[in-house]
């Protein structure tokens, strides 16, 4: 490879960083990789690797700025002094010296820029992206499958850093790239779709896929195509007595998930109701934690119902109802039941956690129910392979207890297995939501168990949120990997983002979309990574009509004999031609 450049003596040449003076006709970029060697005499010789970091141009000879005028006009002799700065990546063999002044430096391409990153020594390489050169990028799986380290952390504006782009390609990578092996059949996936209704359509090839993206893909040895196993799944909207899913822009393909009282009671999932930041401030976590000992003893019913006081619960109004008739029977001489109201406790206590849950249930209700047939059939099952459970239409309230209902069953039922393998995935968005830096929770303490114990137990948490600042220190430190995307000028500027360089850290306010930065243990430099558009449909329009999308006037295209929304369908039928059977729960009767 041809010089680019020499090491300058003007400037201190570290074991760690130094300049390149850039020969005349010869330029490079930043992320660019160089090469440089030093002849050690009888030691042999050793080679220094490094990515550009930072960069610069200037006069020589040049006093004053207005120089720049007489020198443009060849009345004053300059010269044109353009320099790069390096901060290196690898010494091979590892000798820490620092490069001559005057040695030549080259780019390194090849089997030289694997080497320089480090790439040559790793066994398994998960696709990251391409780089800036469209050479791929790789992550060591060692530091995310846990056998040396795991999850990932992704940061960045929400709308313009692609957060969720970058995690949901990252599990593509995971499952077609061939870097799990075997394994990747039984590794499962739940992504939480917190925002927009994006996600609903990872099963879907995307319309809006150019030839350039699908060369992307190829670059890095994936195919261009959407997610094999998917499962969908969506609350049921509100009111509704045959739980249809509470989806706009697609109807198709969609199940609906809610909890029985049953499940409810006996799975103790009372807390997650109380989960959010000012819960911990609140004295009634006696009374929680007494109701919450009942409603495990209840009996059950049919249909995932619960029998109380000689009455069957089927909703989670009447069961409300009832837990406040234990705490405040009508004979206000008789006290609340001790049972359930624990002891020592006082009437406002009592009367905070009543007004607490009542408060949940116009949120909840939905989604706590053993009113319709067959309603212990539509549980969350993750048979999938991927499960993508949307929430975001729901009150936060309702959010919280969702991710604090999946996370924990999740968390527990593979901490039953005893075994790490096969990996368990999660993807959560917002995690300043759901663990706040300076409160607790329910759902804080989950993820706290998943970042702390998840790697032994083969659960791997892929977090993203828009500032790191606000997230619970414990569960970004354990994050072997992490990603920024851009990043908010006052955010960039935090302690939390101390692992990139300060030229890194500025150039992070202004990376487009697409383009994120990814910090390994593997690397002391974070590299620079672009990943290609998503081979699936992120939107409603990017979907074929046979997704069951909606146009803007709501109404549905019909394609293959499938129910969209927008049909004049009169169940059980849809009223085409095929006389397809609508295949949502019925209401009991």
């Amino acid at each position: 490879m041809s010089t680019v450049g020499r090491v300058i003596g003007t400037e201190d040449a570290t074991p760690l960083e130094f300049w390149v003076a850039l020969a005349p006709g010869q330029h490079v970029q930043l992320d660019d990789v160089l090469a440089v060697d030093r002849d050690l005499g009888d030691d042999g010789q050793i080679t220094l690797y490094g990515i550009v970091i930072q960069m610069r141009a200037r006069h020589e000879g040049a006093r004053f700025d207005s120089d720049v005028f007489l020198i443009s006009d060849g009345k004053l002799p300059a010269e044109v002094s353009e320099c790069a700065m390096v901060q290196l990546t690898r010494a091979v063999p590892e000798t820490f010296v620092p490069p001559i002044p005057g040695a030549p430096v080259r780019k390194a391409v090849g089997e030289e820029r694997n080497r320089a990153l480090d790439v040559d020594r790793v066994e398994r390489q998960l696709p990251a992206g391409l780089s800036r050169d469209g050479e791929p990028m790789f992550i060591d799986l060692d530091f995310v499958d846990g056998t040396k380290g795991a999850h990932v952390n992704i940061s960045g504006i929400s709308g313009v850093a692609t957060k969720t782009s970058y995690a949901t390609f990252l599990l593509f990578s995971l499952f077609n790239s061939g870097v799990l092996g075997q394994e990747a059949r039984g590794t499962k996936a739940i992504i939480f779709n917190v925002k927009g209704e994006d996600l609903l359509f990872l099963d879907q090839p995307n319309r809006a896929l150019s030839q350039e993206a699908r060369a992307g893909y190829g670059q890095l040895g994936l195919p261009a195509t959407p997610f094999d196993s998917v499962g969908i799944v969506a609350p049921p909207r509100p009111g509704d007595p045959a739980a249809t899913p509470a989806t706009g822009s697609r109807s198709v393909g969609i199940k609906p998930f809610f909890w029985t009282l049953e499940q409810f009671c006996h799975q103790q999932l009372l807390p997650f109701l109380f989960a959010d930041a000012e819960d911990e401030r609140q004295q009634y976590t006696i009374v929680l934690g007494a109701v919450t000992a009942q409603l495990a003893r209840l009996p059950t019913g049919r249909e995932g119902s619960v029998h109380l006081d000689g009455r069957t619960i089927d909703n989670f109004s009447a069961l409300v109802d009832a837990i406040a008739e234990k705490l405040q029977p009508e004979d206000p001489d008789s006290g609340p039941d001790p049972a359930w109201a624990g002891r020592a406790v006082g009437t406002g206590t009592i009367n905070a956690f009543i007004r607490r849950l009542a408060s949940s249930v116009r949120h909840v209700s939905h989604l706590i129910r053993s009113d319709i047939a067959g309603s212990p059939e539509h549980s969350l099952d993750f048979q999938d392979q991927v499960t993508v459970v949307d929430i975001h239409q729901l009150h936060d309230r309702a959010k919280r207890f969702v991710v604090g209902v999946v996370l924990r069953r999740t968390f527990d039922a593979k901490e039953a297995t005893g075994s790490a393998r096969p990996l368990q995935f999660i993807v959560l968005d917002e995690l300043n939501k759901y663990a706040p830096r300076d409160s607790s929770s329910p759902i804080k303490e989950i993820l706290l168990d998943v970042a702390e114990r998840g790697r032994s137990l083969g659960v791997i948490l892929i977090g993203a949120q828009q500032t790191a600042s606000e997230v619970e220190r414990r569960i970004v430190s354990n994050c072997a990997i992490r990603v920024v995307g851009r990043l908010d000028a006052a955010e960039a500027g935090r302690d939390n983002y101390g692992f990139l360089p300060p030229a890194q850290r500025q150039r992070a306010t202004i990376l487009k979309p697409g383009s994120m930065y990814v910090n390994q243990p593997r690397l002391p430099v974070p590299v620079l990574v672009e990943f290609p558009f998503p081979a699936w449909a992120s939107r409603p329009a990017e979907a074929a009509p046979s997704a069951g999308w909606v146009d803007g006037d709501g109404a549905g295209a019909k394609s293959d004999g499938a129910l969209f929304r927008g049909c004049d369908a009169t169940p059980p039928h849809c009223g085409l031609a095929c006389g397809q059977v609508d295949a949502r729960p019925q209401p009991r009767r």
